[in-house]
């Protein structure tokens, strides 16, 4: 006979119910949560060491000030800045770090060849917080009190002068921390010890003190900000992340290049869902029963107007959009499409519109009996043109702030494939049609939020809008960032 669990068992034993014991359990630490999903991103990144555990190749400055004992890289006393060689810009930094009783270091990124970090670059900071150099207590209401001379964003882990860091997760003096700092345009996360210590869009707050002028910097050195207090390091390993490519050159059909995964496979659907609600808001409230019958009727709908022709994924024009299975955050997407004369589309991200794709040499008007013709005056051709739709595909049209027409008209011929490579970091896109820059990190904005005031959602669905023409895609390439 099987034995029954030992867990509620005791449980019931001690006059506990299993849900009260379930209330009595501790509570998931938020922070800790938050590292999961970057962190699982994170182990399949390509990592490079950045020390070789034997001696400085690869970095300048005060190699003087540092030395390799037993395979760990060592700030000996007096040492200053230590930098790399090359030049980063978009990456992920992991190391592990054994500091002494109020120790101070850094960690320099984007800096300049031979700069301040902390002025010229940004400074993630490396400091025993709890050092008795950096507090004292007092007597309080008779209590005593700790008190610290720290401003907010001095603490372990902070983005020097622009960033507070959350504190409570340094292990002891003497033990050895483990950190990854993410760094991919200007979204900044710091991970220490298996938990989101910082995670922000620089451009989106100024700096907290005056004289830090690097949060702009796309690219510059790493470096070990040294403060004259000893400071050992090792796994020092990098994983980069720039821009890729924008038109992948002779590349065989629905076969992902290194690092990205392929959305469509070529054959058929799988990966895809129908569209359970127009209303991005709404489908998001669904749940269970009424969340499993709309995404039933989606996928009827779905496999109606949807087919796989020739390694091409074909819309018939007649039913709805085609959405990701799974949600998207931050990442780098290919897509391959090809539209007929007068169609309209669109790509959705994070389940909002739009990247638009449309005919931009279509100036015909749309009679009431659904038959089209020439514009013949001045005035029916600025009508024709109202929408915007000559300037070309790539816009982000559904936008009412921030830039929504493309920079430049970039579409192929009318019957040709066209390429987007579409990158997204934070809220901002920006988005290459055809090998040419179209949008430049621009805001989409959350078009279901009516007032205004509401971010976009962190991840969400991918969707290909439908606007009743016959459509075209295939090369559909997704890599995920770490967010």
């Amino acid at each position: 006979m099987k034995r029954p669990p030992l867990f509620p068992t005791l449980g019931l034993a001690l006059g506990l119910s299993v849900p009260a014991l379930a209330q009595n359990a501790p509570k998931p630490d938020p922070n800790v949560e938050a590292a999961k999903r970057p962190l699982a991103l994170l182990e399949d990144a390509g990592w490079k060491d950045l020390f070789n555990g034997k001696d400085l190749s690869g970095w300048a400055g005060d190699t003087s000030g540092y030395v390799v004992k037993d395979g760990v890289l060592v700030c000996q006393p007096g040492g200053k800045n230590l930098e790399t060689e090359k030049d980063y810009g978009d990456f992920a930094f992991s190391f592990e770090f054994k500091m002494q009783e109020s120790a101070n270091n850094g960690i320099g990124i984007r800096v300049p060849a031979g700069g301040r970090p902390a002025q010229d670059g940004l400074e993630i900071q490396i400091l025993d917080t709890e050092g008795s150099a950096y507090g004292g207590e007092a007597i309080v209401a008779g209590k005593p009190r700790k008190l610290s001379w720290l401003k907010p964003w001095q603490v372990h882990g902070s983005v020097y002068g622009h960033v507070p860091a959350k504190t409570g997760y340094l292990k002891p003096v003497g033990e050895w921390n483990q950190q990854t700092i993410v760094a991919i345009e200007d979204h900044i996360m710091v991970i220490l010890n298996g938990a989101v210590i910082v995670d922000t869009f620089l451009e989106e707050q100024a700096p907290l003190e005056k004289g830090f002028n690097g949060r702009r910097n796309r690219t510059g050195r790493i470096s070990l900000a040294g403060h004259s207090d000893p400071m050992e390091f090792r796994n020092l390993k990098i994983a980069d992340f720039p821009p890729s490519k924008p038109v992948l050159a002779d590349h065989p059909d629905n076969t992902p290049p290194a690092g990205f995964t392929a959305l469509f496979n070529g054959k058929n659907l799988s990966g895809w869902k129908g569209l359970a609600h127009n209303n991005a808001n709404e489908r998001r409230a669904l749940t269970g029963d009424a969340l499993k019958e709309a995404q039933a009727k989606a996928d009827t709908v779905m496999n109606e107007h949807w087919r796989v022709d020739n390694g091409v994924l074909v819309y018939d024009g007649k039913g709805a959009s085609l959405c990701t299975a799974k949600d998207y955050g931050e990442f780098e997407f290919y897509c391959d499409w090809k539209i007929p004369a007068g169609a309209d589309s669109g790509i959705y991200l994070r389940g909002t519109p739009q990247i638009q794709i449309w005919d931009p040499w279509d100036a015909t008007i749309k009679e009431k009996d659904g038959t089209r013709r020439t514009p013949s005056t001045p005035q029916e051709w600025v009508e024709a043109y109202r929408t915007g739709r000559n300037l070309g595909s790539g816009g982000l049209w559904n936008n009412k702030r921030s830039r929504n027409q493309p920079l430049t008209l970039a579409d192929n011929p009318i019957g040709e494939w066209n390429t987007f490579y579409i990158r997204m970091v934070g809220n901002r896109v920006s988005i290459w049609l055809n090998g040419k820059q179209v949008v430049d990190r621009t805001e989409l904005e959350n078009y279901w939020d009516k007032e205004g005031k509401l971010p976009l959602p962190r991840a969400d669905q991918i969707e290909l809008q439908h606007h009743g023409s016959e459509l075209f895609f295939k090369n559909l390439y997704i890599r995920e960032l770490p967010y």
